[in-house]
């Protein structure tokens, strides 16, 4: 009989890690070579620019253009993306059998929004919790109940 593999992706918008689990009593260890991160930027080191200024349509004054997106929310967001994308791979590779999501509350949301609807089947469960820094030991108090560590 096959085991079953449960992949644990914990993540936030800038870092994130796969650790596998096969079975009860097994514990959790990390998956070669999933880990990633982006290093944290504020808005103001991806715009090196001013922004714009326009003259107002009434009287003399003059304000500043803001950007149309969020360059901190864009960067993390395809970041995510490509989580997802890489979760994906995986799958069809048959490198795991199920999926616990840890995440951000915001990272979890574009988490749900980027992974495929093949990869939504295989999800067990979901913690909204930011976990990213947390030694690989601690995290079993977090999955009871969840996959039998």
């Amino acid at each position: 009989m096959k085991k079953t593999v449960t992949w644990v992706l914990i993540a936030d918008g800038a870092q994130a890690r796969v650790l596998e689990n096969t079975g009860p009593g097994k514990g959790l260890q990390q998956v070669k070579g999933l880990d990633w991160a982006i290093t944290p930027m504020q808005a103001q080191d991806i715009q090196a620019d001013k922004p714009g200024r326009s003259f107002a349509s009434n009287g003399s004054g003059r304000s500043t253009i803001e950007p149309k997106t969020d360059p901190v929310g864009y960067r993390e967001t395809e970041f995510v993306k490509s989580l997802a994308a890489s979760m994906d791979r995986k799958l069809l590779d048959g490198a795991f059998d199920r999926l616990v999501i840890i995440a951000a509350p915001l990272a979890l949301g574009d988490i749900r929004k980027a992974i495929s609807p093949s990869v939504k089947k295989t999800v067990l469960a979901e913690l909204d919790k930011d976990l990213t820094n947390l030694p690989t030991a601690q995290l079993g108090q977090h999955l009871d109940g969840i996959i039998a560590v």
